[in-house]
């Protein structure tokens, strides 16, 4: 997890901390606090929720972007291979043409 996740995890189960004293040590009615805990549990739950969808969608978009720098990568080394290959054929060929000239002078004598 990343420093972004484990930053609100702490702040969450902070929050959580300080509700949960809060509660115990709060002069309310047993219904009211009964209330304020719904509350803060409805809260936190939205809270969570939205910061899955958030973190959800940053590893979404950085795998897009992983995905698309592996493709050009990709695409930059087949074109480097394609150009070697060229290099490699057109070097064997001028070795063709020196043995079939070789060649051709050995069977003349």
């Amino acid at each position: 997890m990343n420093d972004n996740g484990n930053t609100f995890l702490g702040i969450l189960a902070g929050t959580a901390i300080g509700a949960a004293l809060g509660i115990l040590f709060a002069p309310d009615k047993g219904s009211a606090t009964r209330r304020k805990i719904a509350e803060q549990a409805e809260t936190a739950k939205d809270t969570l929720a939205e910061t899955t969808m958030d973190l959800r969608d940053r590893a979404a978009s950085t795998m897009a972007s992983k995905r698309e720098s592996l493709d050009n990568q990709l695409e930059h080394i087949v074109s480097d291979v394609s150009h070697k290959t060229e290099d490699v054929i057109t070097t064997l060929e001028k070795k063709l043409a020196e043995l079939k000239s070789k060649n051709k002078k050995l069977q003349k004598s």
